[in-house]
């Protein structure tokens, strides 16, 4: 089978830590903690996405994302392997089940982006996921609970696999009856937005269940104009979408960027939905912000956007029966 344009640029990733600093006229310095850091959580940027990084720039936001750094080495205390408590709600056939209503399948391990701030850079993905070995204990679980009416398609990310596959998951969720709502969480449409083919939207726009996409966009430079088209076409088939941005320290902790970044996303049929506080996962600690300095962001983007462009700020607590709302207004700074 001849492979699709968007699997041969899933091929062609880079890497390799020195590949990327070369492509990027980035001062060489930075390879060898590039490369301790990516021996515990691997390297890995499509070159579409590669594109969008400022040449010479160490300080450019879409970089801080993906590049490995020394930081990631250092241990710190209050973070851990399973920040979320994934592994206290995780079943057979990765049905992981913490919600009333819905249920998160990891789908698989793989995704198109490494990004170093990812809650589950530690998760055993080789014994939990919903591989074709293990998918009908997954079928069976959700079949068994009628409570369950929104499946969750998560990973890794769900579409890196193929239609093939996707189609092969999804014709036997179609069939429990008391299924309404497939949401799928991905961030290839943003890195890599050839995966938006006809045959995705064949396979979107062709099921019983609402198909609703939840993509993740920190900064409004990683939405180009293949961005811009793969979400309208989506919109087009149908397709709910809504975004989910993670606050990220030297990234998009700015009032104007995250501004720019929901107004960009509605220009594109695309819905803010939660900005998260970081996930306090061994390894991404650098990254994370107070919770008086996310506040203090809500009310200057409160302050300058209209209600419906607001995302809702969240952090997500273990054991917790929702993600939990963070109240932000209040006297200003």
């Amino acid at each position: 089978m001849t492979a699709a344009p968007w699997q041969r640029e899933l091929q062609a990733a880079i890497r390799d830590p020195g590949e990327l600093l070369t492509r990027l006229d980035l001062d060489p310095a930075l390879e060898a903690p590039a490369r301790e850091a990516a021996r515990l959580f691997p390297l890995r940027v499509p070159v579409a996405y590669l594109d969008r990084i400022r040449p010479g720039d160490p300080s450019d936001p879409l970089l801080r994302q993906v590049l490995p750094i020394g930081l990631e080495s250092t241990h710190s205390d209050g973070y851990t392997a399973d920040p979320v408590g994934d592994g206290l709600s995780l079943h057979h056939g990765g049905v992981i089940h913490k919600y009333h209503g819905r249920a998160l399948l990891v789908a698989t391990g793989t995704c198109a982006i490494n990004c170093r701030y990812c809650f589950r850079r530690h998760f055993p993905y080789a014994e939990a996921n919903a591989s074709a070995a293990e998918w009908q204990q997954a079928v069976n679980y959700l079949s068994a609970d009628p409570g369950i009416q929104e499946v969750i398609l998560s990973g890794g990310d769900p579409l890196s696999l193929n239609d093939r596959r996707l189609q092969g998951l999804s014709g036997q969720l179609d069939a429990i009856p008391h299924l309404r709502r497939l949401r799928i969480h991905s961030r290839l449409p943003v890195v890599l937005p050839s995966r938006v083919d006809d045959d995705l939207l064949g396979w979107l726009q062709n099921q019983r269940l609402t198909p609703v996409l939840v993509i993740h966009a920190n900064h409004p430079n990683e939405i180009d104009e293949a961005v811009a088209r793969a979400m309208q076409a989506l919109s087009r088939c149908g397709v709910r979408l809504y975004n989910q941005t993670v606050l990220l320290r030297g990234v998009n902790d700015d009032a104007s960027v995250l501004k720019a970044l929901s107004e960009r996303l509605f220009e594109i049929n695309v819905q803010p939905y939660y900005l998260h506080l970081l996930d306090r996962v061994q390894g991404a600690a650098h990254f994370d912000l107070p919770v008086d300095r996310a506040c203090a962001l809500m009310r200057e983007l409160a302050a300058s956007l209209p209600g419906y462009l607001l995302p809702t700020l969240v952090r997500e607590v273990a054991g917790a029966p929702w993600k939990v709302p963070i109240p932000w207004a209040g006297p200003a700074d």
